[in-house]
C-alpha cells in the first residue's frame, strides 16, 4: 500500500516544499544504484534539515520519442511511487512529457523551473543526465549556473556491481537475457509486474492446470520461457506461489504477449482482480509442444521443480 505522499503534476508546488532537495531522474526500478543516491540525499535531509523531493517525467522520455518501444518499463508509476514513498521522499513531481514540455530549451528549465518555480537547494542528477530541446543542456551546464540561482549539485559517481554500472538498462539486459538473479541483485528486491487478470481462451484449464492471464501492457519483455513465482493481489497480503509462462503462446499459435500463472494450491474467481506477481526464478525458455499431453507433461515437471523454489 502506498503511504501517503504529496504528488505535484506541475511546478506549482506547496511553499514547504519549496527550498528543497530534488532528485531528477526517471529512477525506472530504483536500483541499488538509484538507492545510494537517495541514502545520500537522506544525509542532506538532515544536515539541513530540508525537504526531498523527486522531479520525474511521464511517459519516460525514451518511450515519448519511440513510439515503437512498447515494452520498456521495470516499474510501473503506481510502483515507482510506491517505492519512492518507501524511501522516505516528501513530494513527487510527476511532469507529463510532451511535445511543448521536450522543447523547452535548458537555460530556460534552469531558470524558471529549478531556480524559480522549485528554488532548489541541492540538485541531484546522474552523470548521463541530460535535458532541454534536443538533450542540449547536462550536468556541466547546472554547474555554472550554481553561484547565479544558489544551489549545489550533487553528481555522485555510479555504483558498480562487478565492475558494471548499476543501471535501469544493465536490468532490463539481464531480464531480457533470463538473467533474473542478477536482476534482482541490482534491483535490492523481487521484479515483479502488476496487471488485471483478463479471459482467456481456458486452454490451461482443460488440460488441468488453469491460469490467471495478465496483460505485461508496457512492462519490459523478461526472456520469455518459465519461472518460478508468488503472487498476491491487493486486498491481500499473503503471498501464494505459482509457476508463469512469459511470453508468445508457442504450443497454439497465440501472437499476443501473455504472463500466465498457475498458482499452487487456489481454487477461486481471478478474473479482473489486479495482481502482483514477483519473479523468483527463470527456469528455462519457451518450448513449443506438439501436442497438448507433451505440454500437460512437461507442465507437471515444471510444477515439481518451481515448488521448491523459495
Amino acid at each position: 500500500m502506498v503511504k501517503s505522499i504529496n504528488l505535484y503534476k506541475n511546478f506549482n508546488i506547496k511553499k514547504i516544499h519549496k527550498n528543497s532537495i530534488i532528485l531528477i531522474g526517471n529512477f525506472d526500478g530504483l536500483h541499488l544504484g538509484h538507492q545510494k543516491l537517495f541514502a545520500l540525499a537522506d544525509k542532506y535531509k538532515k544536515k539541513y534539515s530540508l525537504k526531498i523531493g523527486v522531479l520525474t517525467f511521464e511517459p519516460m522520455p525514451k518511450m515519448y520519442f519511440n513510439k515503437s518501444l512498447t515494452n520498456f518499463r521495470i516499474s510501473s508509476l503506481k510502483q515507482k511511487i510506491s517505492l519512492l514513498s518507501d524511501l522516505k521522499v516528501d513530494f513527487i513531481i510527476i511532469k507529463k512529457f510532451n511535445k511543448v514540455f521536450s522543447k523547452i530549451k535548458s537555460t530556460k528549465f534552469i531558470k524558471r523551473i529549478l531556480a524559480k518555480k522549485l528554488n532548489a537547494k541541492f540538485i541531484f542528477v546522474s552523470n548521463n543526465f541530460r535535458f532541454g530541446n534536443k538533450r542540449e543542456g547536462d550536468v556541466r551546464q547546472l554547474i555554472t549556473f550554481e553561484n547565479k540561482y544558489s544551489f549545489k549539485i550533487i553528481n555522485p559517481k555510479p555504483l558498480l556491481n562487478q565492475k558494471k554500472i548499476v543501471s535501469s538498462s544493465l536490468i532490463r539486459k539481464y531480464l531480457q537475457t533470463g538473467k533474473l538473479e542478477k536482476a534482482n541483485k541490482i534491483l535490492n528486491r523481487k521484479w515483479c509486474v502488476e496487471g488485471k487478470v483478463q479471459q482467456g481462451r481456458q486452454v490451461g484449464k482443460k488440460i488441468g492446470f488453469p491460469t490467471a492471464n495478465i496483460d505485461i501492457k508496457n512492462y519490459v519483455l523478461a526472456c520469455p520461457g518459465v519461472y518460478a513465482v508468488r503472487v498476491k493481489n491487493y486486498r491481500n497480503k499473503k503471498y501464494i506461489k505459482g509457476i508463469a509462462n512469459l511470453g508468445y503462446r508457442p504450443t497454439f499459435n497465440g501472437k499476443k504477449i501473455l504472463l500466465e500463472v498457475h498458482l499452487f494450491n487456489f481454487s477461486g474467481n481471478l478474473y479482473n482482480k489486479y495482481l502482483t506477481v514477483e519473479f523468483l526464478k527463470f527456469k528455462k525458455k519457451k518450448k513449443k509442444f506438439k501436442n497438448a499431453d507433451q505440454l500437460k507433461k512437461q507442465i507437471m515437471n515444471d510444477l515439481l521443480v518451481a515448488k521448491k523454489t523459495k
